[in-house]
């Protein structure tokens, strides 16, 4: 398995495990939270998930799918814009620290921009990490505009990580924000690595030089879709699976490695942006 190294110097897997739609059918909770505990066991211990996924619930699953094995896992949560105020930031941290059963947080993220100012937050997020109650802090859904304004601030550089929508069939970031993430040592985590389930994920993974790439190698288009994110420096990726077939299947992508031919098909039918696009968010 692939490692990424954050800015603070802690290194992480590179590919981890969304919980998008978790927490919210009690009749799935077993399976939720043996997929993730599968998923702990072939090495995928980051897990990603949200105070706002089911209201809570998704962190529940996720308490008990790391309970008695929390060395094991690198939880990373988020925080809504509108709890991020000094006093509100603290007191979500708390309930999302007691939804998840643990003393601390390794990644803590602002889930997007809203009306606290991000001078605020920062210093929130410095408090909290000073306390240990989060190991490190970051932001989700950022472009460069947002990044450049809040790395000016005071604890901005001590930003980690930042959380956007990126996959083969979202490259937006490649043109400016990717390339300025790299240069600053700041990984970028990619949510919706295979699309949004529906219609979007349907057309990316039929779509016919994917699935041929993936006829030559032998595995799924969304293997492929997967490996061609891994392959990139600073890049993690966290796909959600809620059944054991899926799971192992996210994890052997993970040693699918791409050819220069490979790479150029993809190319072609997924191109690269040529000029500076709107930041895509779910």
């Amino acid at each position: 398995m692939n490692t990424v190294t954050m800015r603070s110097g802690s290194v992480i897997p590179a590919l981890g495990q969304g919980t998008w739609n978790m927490g919210e059918d009690p009749a799935r909770r077993q399976a939720e939270i043996g997929a993730l505990q599968l998923g702990i066991d072939l090495g995928m211990g980051l897990i990603d998930t949200a105070e706002m996924y089911g209201e809570g619930g998704a962190e529940q699953v996720v308490g008990a799918a790391i309970a008695g094995r929390r060395e094991q896992a690198f939880i990373v949560s988020k925080v809504y814009p509108h709890n991020a105020g000094k006093r509100a930031l603290r007191a979500a941290c708390e309930r999302s620290l007691q939804r998840l059963g643990t003393d601390r947080i390794d990644l803590y993220l602002l889930h997007w921009r809203g009306a606290v100012p991000l001078s605020e937050t920062l210093d929130a997020f410095q408090t909290l990490k000073k306390d240990g109650k989060i190991l490190d802090f970051g932001v989700s859904n950022f472009d460069l505009g947002d990044m450049l304004e809040a790395e000016a601030l005071p604890g901005g550089r001590a930003i980690a990580l930042n959380q956007v929508l990126f996959n083969l069939a979202k490259r937006g970031i490649e043109w400016d924000l990717l390339p300025w993430s790299r240069k600053q040592g700041m990984p970028v985590m990619a949510y919706s690595p295979l699309e949004s389930a529906g219609r979007e994920r349907e057309l990316l993974l039929a779509n016919p030089a994917l699935v041929a790439v993936a006829q030559r190698h032998g595995c799924t288009a969304g293997q492929i879709a997967l490996a061609w994110l891994l392959r990139q420096d600073g890049v993690v990726a966290i796909p959600k699976a809620a059944d054991p077939a899926h799971v192992r299947e996210n994890r052997a992508a993970a040693d699918v490695v791409l050819t220069a031919f490979d790479l150029e098909d993809l190319d072609r039918a997924f191109p690269p942006p040529t000029k500076r696009q709107a930041l895509a968010m779910r």
